[in-house]
Parts: C-alpha cells; sequence; structure tokens
C-alpha cells in the first residue's frame, strides 16, 4: 500500500502539524476530535461525566504524542477513537476494581464484626441470666403457662389441658406473665 500523504487542511494535516508543538496547530484539531474522544468515552462508559474526563484526557494525550500518529495507519479520527476506546476500558476495569477492592473491605468488617464469637456467646449467657431472673420474678402459674407455651412450643389450648386450668385463665397468665417478663427485660412496647 502507498504511504497515505495528508489532503491539506485535514484533521490529519492538522493533527501533523501539532507534532512540533504548535499551540495554534492544536485549536482544529481539539474542535474536530473532542466530539470523537467524548462519543466514544461515553459509547463504553454510559457516563457523561466520567466520558468527558476520559475525553479531556485523551484530547491531552493526543497533543502529548502528536508524533506518533500515522497517517499511513490509520486517519485521526480512529486513531483518537482507539485511544478514547482504551482509556474509557481502562477507567471501567479501574473503577470495577475500586468496587470490588470496597465490597472486599465491607464484606471483610462486616464477617469480623458478625462473627465475633466470644462477645456472641457472652451476649447470649448475659440474655439467658436475666430471661431466668425475670422468670424467678413471675408467679409460678404464671411461670409454668409462659414456660409450656414459648420453650415447650404448646398452644394456649395444649398448656390449659396440661395445667388443668380453663383457656381464659391461661391465657390471661400468659399475657400477663409476658408483660411482666418485658418489663423486667426493659423492652419498650410496641
Amino acid at each position: 500500500m502507498p504511504p497515505v500523504t495528508p489532503v491539506p487542511g485535514s484533521v490529519d494535516a492538522a493533527l501533523q502539524a501539532c507534532a512540533g508543538a504548535d499551540p495554534a496547530a492544536f485549536g482544529p484539531v481539539y474542535d474536530a476530535l473532542a466530539p470523537v474522544a467524548y462519543g466514544t468515552s461515553l459509547g463504553v462508559l454510559r457516563d457523561p461525566d466520567h466520558a468527558a474526563e476520559v475525553a479531556q484526557e485523551v484530547m491531552v494525550e493526543v497533543w502529548q504524542t502528536a508524533a506518533r500518529f500515522d497517517p499511513a495507519r490509520a486517519s485521526a479520527r480512529t486513531w483518537v477513537a482507539t485511544l478514547a476506546r482504551r482509556r474509557a476500558v481502562d477507567r471501567v476495569r479501574a473503577e470495577q476494581a475500586r468496587r470490588d477492592r470496597d465490597q472486599r473491605d465491607v464484606d471483610t468488617s462486616f464477617s469480623a464484626a458478625s462473627h465475633d464469637v466470644v462477645a456472641e456467646d457472652v451476649e447470649r449467657r448475659l440474655e439467658g441470666a436475666a430471661v431466668r431472673r425475670c422468670l424467678d420474678s413471675l408467679t409460678s402459674t404464671q411461670r409454668e403457662a409462659v414456660v409450656q407455651a414459648y420453650y415447650g412450643g404448646r398452644t394456649y389450648r395444649e398448656v390449659a389441658e396440661g395445667l388443668g386450668a380453663a383457656l381464659p385463665t391461661v391465657k390471661s397468665r400468659i399475657r400477663d406473665g409476658l408483660g411482666r417478663l418485658r418489663d423486667c427485660l426493659g423492652v419498650a412496647r410496641d
């Protein structure tokens, strides 16, 4: 394939002129190629703010590396679109890596906090002791009814039959016993 010579006045020619670090030559290049960089970045990132940042970074790179542009390999638009796509993909990967790191940090702190076996065991024992102490504060009939219903898994009717008491009486004992337990344990009423 014969070497391609840029058409005077084209973006390719303007980009080659930037290779000499001529700021005046970069204005038309920026105007022509910044939308290409932005559009390509937006297509990958789907976020206008991130796409604008990437487009700006790409245009700085275009200014700094204009000497590397080879019109025989690709047009200026293709070159800038390739730079933008690569940089946008890098941004996506970096953002995903950051999210993964943040998630690992959250998972680690959550699992460390939620699996403190010693603290959980102490808390469970203290709660058990408080419940036993509060159960001891109930009358014997209330305590029997509550224990059979909640620790024995029995229905009101089964508790009434087991205690030889009327169903309404057992319901009252359980309700009153639970009220006293709630007060003793310092649980707020809804």
